[in-house]
């Protein structure tokens, strides 16, 4: 393939050694579509004015205009502008080979969405898992996007560090390895057999690339949430951040059986980087019993990624005190963790609230059309806590039940549970942590904390 690179308003053949690291390049000469190559579907694309404009045509999937050059690390910027609002996207690190669904592009996309929603800037992944940064994790960057305008875009990537501004503003943050380098491509999302959609319009300009950037080119450091696909690490950001990880990946530090002085000696394994419960007779703590942290939290950020088998059940409790000394497993308010489709206890309850991602026996969890994963696939959890008694649980980027501890409200849905008969039940100033052994076969890894004041 050959390689090309696009300097000023001239188009310079070489080889990709002696790429100018460090300096902007032009991706665009202003002129014409040397250097790029269309994929996928046929919508229509044509140079105009020093800009490049595509076109929706009727019942065509995504189409795609790349580059011949594939890029890996790099510092990428561009304008865009859409005459009428729908659907696009930067494809980055992307690839098509003809043994994967017949050529389809997959890869990296930062979004440009101008829906209600406002996920432009969040990261996609085309063909493949979907989203990986859904732009509800940064409320702030949901703000930058302007409508009927230019905006611009920019993507930094550096190792498995992907981060994405949208006209300035940092947007998503996520550390993945999945694909170290591909081309980029500008899409022109499929409209289906929608009429009233023929014609619609996306505009580009400005389009440059820095490759291999020195250290000191990239953004620096900021306060955005980051995604981190890799099991039990922390990113710079997140050191700088203040997340620590609650299970160091190998060994049993720092955790303890409920109720008990040490961990347990059965029911639990540690293995490749995971931490399981075994699959016993399901039922609560009848085997090795529940774990918990030896420490005990306040308000907090927790994050953890669990993997279900199928039919199983466990749960990720917190504000454990240990005082009830009950049988069964220890009291705190719970993370549901559930095969929604397969074990019975999603069925029981009201309104749903013994599934996935719910408070149990409380708040029904709400459910996007794409925030469950299959079985046997990780799922990312979190639960927020705040100071002032706020709490949030969310599931695989989406935020699923919003609640305040302790108010009324809070208070009413106690009285018709399951845990009225204890008293204060959930609102103590602190408590620990806790991962339950309901009898089935659950896995655990990438468990972190961040203390919030």
């Amino acid at each position: 393939m050959k390689k090309y690179i696009l300097l000023g308003c001239g188009l310079l053949w070489m080889s990709a050694s002696f790429a100018q690291n460090g300096k902007w390049q032009n991706l665009f000469n202003g002129k014409d579509l040397k250097g790029w190559k269309q994929l996928n579907g046929k919508a229509t694309y044509e140079v105009k004015n020093g800009e490049i404009i595509g076109t929706t045509v009727i019942a065509e999937p995504n189409s795609f205009l790349a580059t011949e050059k594939d890029y890996g690390d790099f510092i990428f910027e561009v304008e865009y502008k859409l005459d009428k609002d729908f659907n696009s996207g930067i494809q980055f690190r992307s690839q098509s080979k003809s043994d994967y669904q017949n050529g389809r592009v997959f890869g990296y996309q930062m979004e440009v969405d101008p829906s209600e929603r406002r996920w432009s800037g969040g990261v996609y992944e085309e063909g493949r898992r979907g989203w990986l940064y859904p732009l509800d994790l940064n409320p702030v960057a949901q703000k930058a996007y302007k409508a009927n305008t230019w905006n611009k875009y920019r993507i930094e990537c550096r190792g498995s560090e992907i981060r994405t501004f949208i006209n300035g503003v940092p947007a998503a943050h996520v550390i993945d390895p999945e694909l170290p380098s591909g081309f980029i491509a500008l899409q022109v999302h499929g409209i289906g057999k929608k009429q009233e959609d023929v014609g619609k319009t996306i505009r580009w300009k400005n389009i440059r690339i820095i490759e291999n950037p020195a250290a000191s080119q990239y953004s620096p450091y900021d306060d955005v949430y980051v995604v981190n696909n890799i099991p039990n690490t922390l990113s710079e950001q997140e050191k700088r951040q203040g997340i620590r990880l609650l299970w160091d990946g190998s060994t049993t530090k720092g955790w303890r059986g409920a109720y008990k002085p040490a961990f347990p000696a059965k029911g639990w394994e540690i293995k490749d980087g995971t931490l399981s419960v075994l699959s016993s007779d399901g039922k609560e703590s009848t085997n090795g019993g529940d774990i918990v942290t030896d420490e005990e939290f306040a308000a907090f950020d927790l994050e953890f990624d669990f993997k279900l088998t199928e039919g199983a059940n466990s749960g990720v409790k917190y504000f454990v005190t240990e005082s009830e000394k009950n049988a069964g497993s220890a009291i705190g308010l719970e993370y549901q963790v559930l095969d929604d489709d397969k074990h019975p206890d999603a069925k029981l309850g009201a309104a749903g609230n013994r599934k996935l991602g719910s408070l149990y026996d409380l708040i029904p969890a709400y459910k996007f059309g794409n925030s469950h994963k299959k079985i046997g696939e990780w799922n990312h959890g979190r639960v927020v806590v705040y100071p002032d008694n706020r709490v949030e649980h969310w599931l695989n980027g989406h935020k699923v039940v919003s609640y305040v501890r302790g108010d009324n409200i809070y208070k009413a849905l106690v009285a018709r549970s399951k845990y009225e008969k204890y008293p204060d039940f959930g609102v103590a100033p602190k408590g620990h942590i806790l991962l339950q052994d309901h009898g089935n076969n659950v896995s655990y890894r990438s468990v972190k904390i961040k203390i919030l004041k």
